[in-house]
């Protein structure tokens, strides 16, 4: 069944707009903001975002430009959905990533109907690879958090899954702590504490490294580097 996430901080037309994409055969998520839906979509990878653009914590822009940043998500097909009409902010819905754009208010035919011609022609991916992630032999399921390498298998926190998600999905190339602290721990530009990324790295070290044949190796000035054979 295609996932669909609705991103929108009306909590009435979110409501709606679920009702009426349930009913004609999809699975929908809701999020109330960009952020709140970026950390949905780190342990559930949707098929379409449906997202508003004037939103409270992380706007639909910063949120498209996040989706187009990830490896793991940057094909994702994104369809705004906003009161902003003009032409302007049309531009800049597609510079961010938009795949589809419609103005409020709107007709809910022609939003399935467009729904529908965006999955076909961007494909549906099947859950089970969906959301999983692969990198030799190791393997993250991102809705339960186990990883799994060989006939080795250990539960993760969330935040621990969270990590390795974005080290793996960046395998064999080095990522700031303070990258991690930004794009996974949520922690606004330039702040926090990478204490708190290095606390994390060495619970996840002592979990899936209880298998010799994956690593997080630490470079030098450089950041955090996932290895697996």
């Amino acid at each position: 069944m295609p996932c669909i996430f609705v991103v929108e901080d009306s909590q009435d037309l979110a409501w709606a707009l679920a009702e009426g994409l349930s009913l004609v055969g999809y699975s929908v998520v809701t999020a109330h903001n960009g952020l709140e839906a970026l950390q949905h979509m780190r342990r559930q990878t949707p098929d379409l975002v449906i997202a508003d653009i004037n939103m409270p914590v992380m706007d639909g822009f910063s949120l498209a430009r996040r989706v187009r940043a990830d490896p793991l998500l940057m094909d994702v097909p994104i369809l705004f959905l906003t009161v902003h009409s003009g032409f302007p902010s049309k531009v800049e819905g597609f510079k961010a990533g938009a795949d589809d754009y419609m103005v409020k208010p709107f007709d809910l035919l022609e939003l399935q109907a467009r729904v529908e011609a965006i999955l076909r022609r961007c494909g549906v991916v099947p859950d089970e690879e969906r959301n999983r992630v692969r990198k030799g032999d190791a393997m993250l399921e991102l809705a339960t958090g186990v990883f799994r390498i060989n006939d080795y298998s250990v539960q993760l926190t969330e935040v621990e899954s969270d990590l390795l998600r974005y080290l793996m999905a960046r395998a064999d190339i080095p990522v700031p702590a303070q990258e991690l602290m930004e794009e996974v721990l949520d922690y606004p530009p330039g702040t926090g504490d990478s204490s708190a990324v290095r606390w994390h790295i060495r619970n996840l070290r002592r979990k899936i490294e209880a298998n010799p044949a994956v690593c997080i190796s630490t470079v030098s000035a450089r950041g955090y580097r996932f290895h697996s054979s």
